[in-house]
């Protein structure tokens, strides 16, 4: 077979178990025609006895392969001279950390297409792990809330339920999730903790995610302004969890009096806009963060508020799926791996403390929450990316960018082409000086 892939083994962290295709979709490919060879791993979720079956070669050496498909990103020393890698590069916000990688491919004149910038022609992504993302968010967030009750005293039913990479699957993640919901319904929540609210900010794929998880429990939504209404007499309170879900609108205002929200308005001038989501968050228990930011835009929660309000907040747990040290939680200040999810933020000495106890809230900022529940983020990332596989593996490499013949999608992806960046990521070269 003269085209033919490469799987490379994940090596950024231990605890990257994903896969971007997985061994059923391999075999489908190799009956188009496409070859596979897998690099062995020990941690991939998916074992190398199961590419095996399917027919793929497992080897070490990659060298004969056309395209290399990752997740994360590649340690410079790996590539190759024209090499062709799919792997989310993270550099197309000019990140900092990943300018050397980026130089190295250019140098080697090689080909990158990055998942990230798989767009369709109203440049929505395509290929992602968002929705898993926030999955594995919540449950984080959760599990982080039940822990910090029970360090303070409070027997709580969240304790119950374990983080999302000590289960096999996403169904028995749901499995516990009805168990917990049937313990709030029958015998109520502590006493100490009603009204129980959980503001998730976002209505993209990170916040259906997280949403889809938090509904399995006996949930209520509201809307942002019946927040200050809620106490703890309000009906079923005591048995219920208040969802409220935060969008633009709801979290800035005008700073012309008089002037309507205008969403498109927001996004091309957030310098007209004041951020008002501080009025919120007296009587929000629990943040769930899933929204983009960047500088341009307010922040959600700054450390001032934090320091001005601690203790005494009712506050104590800031889920930050988005991740962006910080940013639009400025108490973020760094991102978190599987193994050592959370840490604390304390006001009174501006310090930080790993784990969920400590003089102020706990914030949970894993960067790599899909690797929590790998088996299904990867069956459902690789569902997507399967498509455009054979297309990916058959073009011409050698041909002007003009001319390379790729689905749409993935030719608005292809940031670096035989070393040079692309027309669409030129732009680039200002972080690279």
């Amino acid at each position: 077979m003269a085209d033919v892939i490469g799987i490379r083994r994940e090596d950024k962290s231990v605890w990257e178990r994903r896969t971007p295709l997985i061994p059923e979709h391999v075999r489908d490919l190799m009956n188009e025609g496409v070859g596979v060879v897998v690099q062995p791993s020990e941690i991939r979720i998916f074992r190398e006895p199961e590419y095996e079956t399917v027919g793929a070669r497992i080897d070490e050496d990659l060298s004969d392969c056309k395209v290399i498909f990752g997740i994360k990103e590649i340690p410079e020393k790996l590539f190759r001279k024209g090499g062709t890698y799919v792997f989310f590069s993270h550099t197309i916000k000019g990140q900092d950390y990943n300018m050397p990688m980026l130089r190295r491919m250019m140098e080697l004149g090689c080909n990158l297409i990055d998942y990230e910038r798989v767009v369709d022609g109203e440049n929505q992504r395509l290929i992602f792990f968002g929705r898993q993302a926030g999955q594995a968010g919540m449950i984080e967030s959760i599990t982080a809330y039940g822990q910090r009750l029970e360090l303070d005293g409070i027997p709580n039913p969240f304790t119950a339920l374990k983080r999302p990479l000590e289960y096999e699957s996403l169904s028995e993640i749901k499995v516990a999730l009805d168990v917990l919901g049937l313990w709030i319904h029958s015998s109520g929540l502590p006493e100490e903790i009603v009204p129980m609210t959980v503001g998730i900010t976002g209505y993209g794929n990170v916040s259906i995610g997280a949403q889809e998880m938090l509904d399995i429990l006996p949930v209520t939504e509201i809307a942002p302004q019946e927040l200050a209404t809620l106490t703890k007499d309000t009906p079923d309170a005591s048995h219920t969890i208040f969802k409220i879900i935060f969008k633009e609108k709801d979290m800035v205002r005008p700073k012309k009096a008089g002037t309507a929200f205008e969403l498109q308005d927001y996004y091309d001038h957030p310098e007209k806009y004041d951020g008002v989501f501080e009025e919120y968050l007296p009587y929000l228990t629990m943040l769930v963060n899933c929204i983009f930011w960047t500088p341009d835009y307010p922040r959600l929660l700054t450390k001032q508020y934090i320091k001005d309000h601690w203790p005494g907040m009712k506050l104590t747990i800031v889920g930050d799926i988005s991740c962006d040290p910080d940013g639009s939680i400025e108490a973020t200040y760094k991102p978190t791996e599987p193994g050592d999810p959370n840490y604390v933020y304390e006001p009174a000495t501006d310090r930080y403390i790993d784990g969920v106890q400590g003089d102020g809230p706990v914030i949970m900022a894993v960067d790599i929450l899909p690797s929590e529940i790998p088996r299904d983020s990867s069956i459902y990332f690789s569902g997507v990316l399967r498509e455009y596989i054979p297309a990916i593996a058959k073009a011409d490499y050698m041909a002007p960018f003009e001319e390379l013949d790729l689905p749409d999608p993935i030719k608005r992806a292809v940031i670096l082409y035989h070393g040079r960046l692309t027309p669409e990521y030129e732009y680039i070269k200002e972080f690279l000086k």
